[in-house]
Order: structure tokens, then sequence, then C-alpha cells
């Protein structure tokens, strides 16, 4: 099995070849503490080496696309030692703990953001979601579900176009095939597409269309609120024929902020485009003279809506800042305190014998 295949730049890999304990792997799903893997061996199951992600805490914890070095062991769980630096990584405030970062993806090229035409549409939620994917690293696109559900969609695609600058927009359906070539532009060999969507968008349903076969389990629709069934229980990577792959996740509940200050900036480009024109460099935009975001809320240029996502999006991003830098903080004690504590125990020795 070739890693070059599965997105494992070819620099990467011949760094690696000097390192005769280890091989690279890539992280294809997540199962609690177990993790299916794929290696030049083909795939393989592992387990996070003990040390290295708890006891010295020195690694980022994989997720789905994630590349890793492991121990290869061809008669069980190979160790996973190591997590190789991401070129992209989509994450959320944890939804169930209220606080902390929740990792989705990592190593992919293309956010597919995904959302049904038919009752799940919601511009709000969209913009949440423009948010994170511009944070990633990616590239976002969106991708309106169920267009055979709905006779015109032109004037949804018209209203998500004023939010999302620089984003391509596209409408298709996996039950006609509506639109789905246009998305053969992103699903090329060697890259990777995630997509993200509510529960019900269609999301499995796109990716057994698209690979031309029943790779995931889907659910009919509900007929009291027109929605499909939760059927994606893990995060998972598969490869289509054609060499491209999709990271398939759950449906999200929730998406709250989490450290998004350049992606803030990317989905808000319109909002912030203004604060350069203010009279003042630290204008609060609130009661100073001559600020070019009331002029323009004043003109109707920018509407009030969009103007208050901005700030509430602001605020959500300013309390996950100050919580990640507590916990970078909180985790750099335990590892001065781990590597302390190992010290002080070999001086013990030392000093015994």
């Amino acid at each position: 099995m070739n890693l070059e295949d599965y997105g494992l730049p070819i620099e990467v890999i011949k760094s690696l070849e000097n390192d005769a304990e280890s091989i690279p792997a890539r992280v294809l799903a997540v199962h609690r503490e177990r993790y299916d893997l794929v290696c030049e061996h083909g795939q393989v199951t592992g387990r996070l080496k003990s040390s290295t992600y708890f006891a010295d805490c020195s690694e980022d914890f994989p997720t789905t696309g994630d590349f890793v070095l492991i121990h290869y062991n061809p008669k069980g769980e190979s160790p996973i030692v190591k997590t190789l630096p991401r070129g992209s990584f989509f994450s959320r405030r944890d939804p169930d703990k209220g606080r902390g970062e929740q990792a989705v993806a990592a190593n992919f090229d293309y956010v597919f953001i995904m959302q049904s035409l038919n009752q799940d549409f919601n511009l709000k939620r969209l913009e949440r979601y423009i948010t994170l994917a511009w944070q990633s690293g990616a590239t976002p696109v969106l991708v309106l579900t169920k267009a055979d559900l709905v006779e015109d969609y032109e004037e949804q695609i018209e209203a998500i176009a004023e939010i999302a600058f620089g984003v391509d927009i596209h409408a298709v359906s996996s039950k006609d095939g509506t639109g789905l070539e246009a998305l053969a532009s992103y699903l090329q060999p060697r890259k990777t597409v995630v997509f993200l969507g509510s529960s019900g968008v269609g999301k499995s349903s796109l990716v057994n269309r698209l690979a031309g076969q029943e790779i995931m389990d889907v659910q009919g629709i509900r007929e009291d609120d027109d929605k499909g069934r939760h059927t994606t229980t893990h995060r998972q990577l598969v490869m289509l024929e054609n060499g491209s792959m999709i990271i398939d996740t759950p449906g999200m509940r929730e998406l709250g902020m989490w450290a998004v200050d350049s992606g803030l900036s990317e989905a808000f480009s319109d909002v912030e485009g203004y604060f350069p024109h203010c009279k003042f460099s630290d204008c609060q935009h609130k009661t100073e003279p001559g600020c070019a975001v009331r002029k323009a809320l004043e003109e109707g240029e920018l509407s009030p809506d969009r103007w208050e996502s901005y700030l509430r999006l602001q605020r959500e991003a300013k309390y996950a800042d100050d919580r990640a830098a507590y916990l970078q903080i909180t985790r750099q004690k335990g590892k001065a305190l781990s590597k302390w504590s190992k010290q002080r125990s070999k001086n013990w020795g030392e000093a015994k014998w």
C-alpha cells in the first residue's frame, strides 16, 4: 500500500526513510481506544502508546485523516507513537463537555459544507460552518443537497451568496444525479474531502452515489419532519475508485466556535472590510465619530443581522481563545511536572545505589 496515494506528501515519506523502527500510516476511523489505519502493509488496527500520549502528553491525539507513525505489529494492534504535522484541521468546541476542543478531521483539501434545500436550510448555521471551514486551512465548498425535493432554489442560492464570499455553491441530488458532475473537480486522486453537516442532510447518500456502491448505511426519510435519520456513528475515511478520498462525519447538533481568528476574518471579509475606513484605528464600532461600520449600518450597506452574527461569533471565538490559552498553559505545566517527576525518581534511584 502506497501512502502517497493516501495523500502523504512524498517529501514526508522520504524524510521518514531513516527511521527503521517506525512506519507512517493514515487514520481511517477512530473507535474509542482503537484506531483503523492504513499503512504499507494494508489495513491494520492500532492503539495509542500510553507513555507518549498519556504520560508525557507530548502528542496531539489523532483523529480521522491524521498521518501517524506506528510500530507495525503483524500479530496484533500496532502502537501509535507519533502524530505527524497536519496540513489542515477541523475542530469545534466539545458539545458533550461544554468546554475544550473536539477534533473532527485532519489533512483534507476541501470542506463540503452540506445543507439540504428542504427544512434544514439555515443561513446562521452556514455562517458558523464557513467560519470554521476557513479556519481549518482548507477550502470550503457549499453543497446544497436534496435539490430534487424543491422546484426552485435560486432564491436560496442568492441568499447564501450574500454571506459566502469566495465560496463555491452547488445544488445537488443524490437521488437523480442533479449537479454531481460539478463535484468532480474537487474529487481528484490523492485529494481528501471532508463532509460536514447536520444529521439527515444526505452525507452518506452522497458518499454512496459518488462511490457507485453502498459504502455507508442509509436510512429513509421521516415523514413527520422530512429529515433523514442519523446513520453515520463515527468519522470514517473512504477511498473512491478514482483515488480521491472522503471523510464522512456524524451529523452535528451543535457547532461551537473554537479558536477561529483567521476563519472569522475570511468568513466575514465583507464586515471587516469596513474597519480600515474608521476614523480611529482602535474604533470599537459603537459610538465613536467617523465609524465606517456605523455609517454602513445606517445607510443600509451592511445588514444588522450580518453585523450581529459577526459580533456573536466573535464573542464565542474570544471565549474559545481564552479557553485554548488556558488549556495550553495547563498542558505545559503537566509536561513540566511529568519531566520533574521522572528526573526526581532517577536522582533518587542513583542516590540509593
